[in-house]
């Protein structure tokens, strides 16, 4: 049995869902206070935090979710890997019980060693001779207490991130022969989305267009994946119809959102305008399989709709 308490008031029809939003807990540039108020603002009546590979965000959240009448869904961004492939590929977790024994696990190695090479990245461009701002560090760090590139980058431009010159900065110092470049090892995707089940929660693939995850869908299936990500900013009308297949095909259901990460990322806002008919069950207490059939529902149904109807019954 699931027994987090989403907060602010009971899910209401012609409400607005954003499934996938980052703050300073990862790599996003507002802290959860800023971006309830900004949810609020926009009309958005539901809001899940998927900070890269920490469960803390759901429970630093739940004030400012209730100070501004947000319904709060636990969530999770694992940042996985194909091993067969050789590519990334992301997992969102939603719903898991706190705590979340299994994903905390998993995840923690993967923390430990991203602050390990992003403070080795902050030595290197340093020796390079560049000016760090070390008070922007700090404030960035403050809540996850990780060190990310995307923080880095701050520290020592004020260039917006969609610009040629931030690119090309980010472009010159983390990629190819960069001065800092190189990337981590992650944990299995399969591994992810079985943490995932084995703490309660439902495991969606993120944005397999963006990754081009498409062929690893069926493998983690029998894993326990729940469901995929299908409004996504970078997916194209092809990766739409798609996802759409490979939903019906596997019996998968539909989530969305706009990835924000704020300053650090291309969407410039919450996703105020995405379709109701793409969101989150929103209550994990009984077995979705079971709970469907009973509320009049299927995969297709709108998962917002699964929302409403349970938060009304329970």
């Amino acid at each position: 049995m699931n027994d987090f308490n989403p907060c602010g008031t009971r899910a209401a029809p012609g409400g607005k869902m954003d499934a996938h939003v980052h703050s300073t807990y990862s790599d996003g540039s507002h802290t959860v206070s800023e971006l309830c108020r900004m949810a609020s603002r926009l009309g958005i009546t539901h809001l899940s935090f998927v900070d890269h590979d920490t469960t803390k965000t759901y429970l630093a959240a739940k004030e400012a979710a209730e100070r501004n009448g947000i319904f709060l869904v636990p969530g999770i961004e694992i940042s996985a890997y194909d091993y067969r492939r050789n590519r990334k590929a992301h997992v969102l977790g939603y719903g898991y019980r706190l705590p979340a024994d299994h994903i905390d696990r998993l995840c923690v190695k993967t923390l430990e060693k991203r602050d390990a090479r992003s403070h080795w990245q902050l030595e290197r461009i340093k020796a390079a001779g560049i000016r760090v701002s070390d008070g922007v560090l700090e404030r960035l760090t403050k809540d996850g207490g990780v060190l990310y590139k995307q923080f880095i980058m701050a520290a020592i431009t004020d260039r917006p991130f969609g610009s040629a010159e931030y690119q090309s900065l980010y472009r010159r110092l983390f990629k190819g022969v960069g001065i800092a470049a190189g990337d981590i090892e992650y944990c299995d995707a399969h591994d992810a989305v079985r943490a995932v089940k084995a703490d309660g929660g439902l495991a969606v693939l993120a944005h397999p267009g963006q990754l081009d995850s498409f062929d690893l869908i069926p493998e983690l299936v029998p894993d326990g994946l729940d469901g995929l990500e299908l409004n996504h900013p970078d997916h194209t009308p092809d990766d739409l119809e798609r996802i759409r297949r490979l939903a019906d095909r596997y019996h998968l259901f539909l989530t969305g959102g706009s990835d924000y990460h704020g300053a650090f990322g291309k969407a410039e806002c919450l996703a105020a305008g995405f379709p109701l008919s793409i969101g989150w069950t929103g209550w994990k207490t009984f077995d979705l399989i079971k709970v469907l059939p009973a509320l009049n529902c299927n995969y297709k149904t709108s998962l917002y709709n699964i929302i409403y109807k349970m938060s009304n019954i329970f």
